[in-house]
């Protein structure tokens, strides 16, 4: 049985951290074990230099780990950008959701937010989409609208879907 991995997709500004926060808090006071995967365009450093661990990235090692007593942290050298899917197959398999934010343009299932202020138009073309995060009542899509700040309805939705999901997945 796999993961059901749903990305979390917008314009810039458009809420999608906020909302992801949001369905964590919410999710995990479900007793779901929710991961979340944070795309980047940039570059990430996630060592501090001069420490051991960087330290020994800077040696040469292709991956490095530093694991203390509640969290760890890897930082590994990659040829080509993982896939979510790749992703939550290899690090998070044993967890009940992963929630990814970004990766628009990749193939997976999303969920997108459109915020009036700032957009009318979809990031990412509808083949993917599950539904709509929304604040705007006008808007016109061939797939389920929900409201922006009704949290409680998206993660209900977000649920069943990761439920059927997991039986048909």
């Amino acid at each position: 049985m796999t993961v059901p991995v749903l990305a979390i997709v917008g314009f810039s500004n458009s809420g999608k951290t906020t909302l992801m926060e949001k369905l964590i808090v919410e999710l995990a006071s479900r007793g779901l074990r929710v991961a979340s995967i944070k795309h980047s365009h940039h570059q990430p450093e996630m060592d501090t230099p001069g420490k051991d661990s960087w330290r020994h990235k800077q040696a040469g090692a292709q991956a490095s780990m530093l694991v203390g007593p509640e969290k760890m942290l890897m930082v590994v050298d990659i040829d080509s950008q993982p896939t979510p899917r790749q992703l939550a197959d290899c690090y998070f398999s044993d967890y009940d959701l992963v929630l990814v934010e970004g990766y628009a343009s990749m193939a997976c299932r999303k969920v997108e937010v459109v915020r009036g202020g700032h957009s009318t138009d979809l990031r990412c073309d509808e083949q993917d989409l599950l539904a709509v995060v929304t604040d705007m009542e006008e808007l016109s899509i061939a797939v389920p609208k929900l409201k922006l700040n009704d949290v409680i309805s998206v993660a209900d939705f977000i649920v069943n879907w990761a439920q059927g999901e997991r039986e048909h997945g």
